[in-house]
């Protein structure tokens, strides 16, 4: 009698686990991923995940008062003539290197490239983004990362100062471009966010944490455009100088990146804002 019903709950733990696995099947099934506003709701919740919340906290606003001088070398002149880069350049830099734009949801089931999650970390600080998500392709991902370090290490070693830079835009979708542009009318859809290689780090705010040696904006500004115009003139990146939006707007290209013959000459009146 005993065999028997362990006969019995063997078969029905046995018929519990097919039917679970039948279901779980059915739900990653390339059917159930491409359709269904279930899935789709899913997708978007890959783009749309919380970062941790340690590194997220921070003072409200910078100190303004007994702020220290910082040594910094920015590049001399205008920084937006150092930074000119076209769009047409980050829009090129960004099809050869980045992911197929994303048109709909269903996209983000088949993006050809790998990309990373950027969260805020002790490098750096991502705002809360309204138009963009928080993802960039590998490439992209580490020279933010470095970038972050080395504007870090600078300021430890010039006296100290508990910042971090603040990240305000990363990947765009059509449809967070086309929001977008219902409040900033300057934003092109032709934007190099599209590709997941391109990120904007505010030159107007930084990150406090904590107010132990004070610094200007000023200061922390000309620091970080000191570190760009290395990464720039190294070849590790594109970068445009964004007066109205604030922002450095930093497209990562690779070695073998391939400059393209530009229809136009390259320069800050003959094109257009693309933050």
């Amino acid at each position: 009698m005993r065999r028997f019903f362990y006969l019995i709950f063997a078969s029905l733990c046995l018929f519990a686990a097919v039917s679970c696995g039948d279901r779980i099947s059915a739900a990653y099934s390339s059917d159930s991923r491409q359709k269904g506003p279930e899935n789709i709701d899913r997708a978007m919740e890959l783009l749309t995940a919380t970062t941790p919340e340690y590194w997220n906290r921070h003072l409200d606003s910078m100190p303004d008062d007994d702020c220290v001088k910082l040594r910094v070398a920015p590049p001399p002149g205008a920084l937006r003539k150092h930074f000119c880069d076209s769009n047409y350049l980050h829009y090129a830099a960004g099809e050869q290197f980045g992911i197929k734009p994303i048109l709909s949801p269903d996209d983000i089931w088949s993006i050809n490239r790998p990309l990373v999650k950027i969260s805020s970390c002790a490098e750096y600080f991502v705002d809360s983004l309204s138009h963009s998500y928080p993802y960039l392709v590998p490439d992209a991902a580490k020279l933010l990362a470095e970038i972050g370090q080395a504007f870090n290490d600078s300021l430890r070693s010039r006296g100290g100062g508990c910042y971090r830079i603040k990240v305000t835009s990363l990947l765009r979708t059509d449809q967070s471009i086309r929001r977008l542009r219902r409040v900033n009318r300057i934003a092109v859809d032709s934007s190099s966010h599209r590709f997941a290689t391109t990120f904007d780090i505010s030159y107007l705010k930084f990150i406090c944490d904590a107010s132990t040696v004070n610094r200007t904006q000023e200061d922390l500004k000309n620091l970080l455009a000191e570190i760009i115009h290395d990464f720039h003139t190294r070849g590790r990146c594109l970068v445009i100088f964004e007066r109205k939006q604030a922002c450095f707007h930093i497209t990562a290209i690779r070695p073998e990146y391939v400059r393209p013959p530009h229809p136009v000459a390259d320069g800050p009146r003959r094109r257009k804002n693309n933050s």
